[in-house]
């Protein structure tokens, strides 16, 4: 826990935790700005997730993921490139668990204020009764199948700095759009969560509403997805550990 908690602290008053709170904000402030300039929008409650639940997992989660790791990446090397690691003793396997559990946790954080600021601009724009169950599930389904992005991106971050990191999120994130309406989706990390918003939301990956009857709305993919997620997660970030672990000791 100590580790996890040092982790924690290392985004104290740095950017990226500000980054955490301000992006869920402005994908909810663009929902609300789009509906209010295209009168033709639907102003019901499912008009702003479609909205909110198509940029999201499309464009935050991989590259918002991209970012992060960079910027953790380059704080690191801005003090000391990991040398405490040896001047103390500390397991570097330990420390890479670590910051994939301290990247979770704050990225949970940016799921929370993305449900919270859907509600809220919602408020301003929608009609009907609030989904609630809908959105944290969309939120939360979200987070939960993005989690194996963490230790891809950290690791492209570790390896060949932030540059490489981006470009991986972006080509993750062109493979996912291309994946997610496909019978392979479950192959590419990166449409994961677009993918299963389909059924829960009801948005085709190209940002139209799906209509009653379309294959896309298939909930047998959710736990489906859930599981293999969960299960290259814990996969991935044991290989990645590995890897710094004899990147540090060499």
């Amino acid at each position: 826990m100590n580790g996890l908690k040092s982790e924690m602290l290392k985004y104290k008053r740095t950017f990226m935790r500000k980054l955490i709170v301000w992006i869920p904000l402005f994908f909810a402030l663009y929902s609300l700005v789009i509906r209010m300039l295209v009168p033709t929008l639907s102003n019901s409650w499912r008009g702003i997730m479609v909205l909110v639940f198509n940029w999201w997992p499309l464009i935050f989660l991989p590259l918002g993921m991209g970012l992060f790791a960079g910027m953790a990446a380059a704080q690191e090397k801005k003090a000391g490139d990991y040398r405490a690691l040896l001047v103390h003793d500390i397991s570097p396997k330990a420390v890479w668990v670590h910051k994939v559990a301290a990247m979770a946790i704050h990225s949970l954080l940016s799921a929370l204020v993305l449900f919270f600021s859907i509600i809220i601009s919602g408020l301003f724009s929608s009609k009907g009764e609030i989904p609630i169950y809908q959105m944290i599930t969309g939120c939360l389904v979200c987070w939960l199948v993005s989690l194996v992005l963490i230790p891809i991106q950290l690791w492209a971050a570790a390896w060949k700095g932030i540059l490489f990191s981006m470009g991986v999120a972006f080509a993750g994130m062109i493979a996912g759009v291309m994946a997610a309406p496909q019978s392979y989706w479950f192959l590419v990390p990166w449409s994961w969560a677009t993918r299963l918003m389909c059924p829960i939301i009801g948005v085709h990956p190209n940002g139209t509403e799906l209509k009653s009857g379309n294959p896309l709305l298939n909930s047998s993919v959710i736990p489906v997805g859930i599981a293999v997620s969960v299960i290259l997660l814990i996969i991935i970030t044991a290989i990645s550990g590995v890897w710094f672990r004899r990147r540090e000791i060499h």
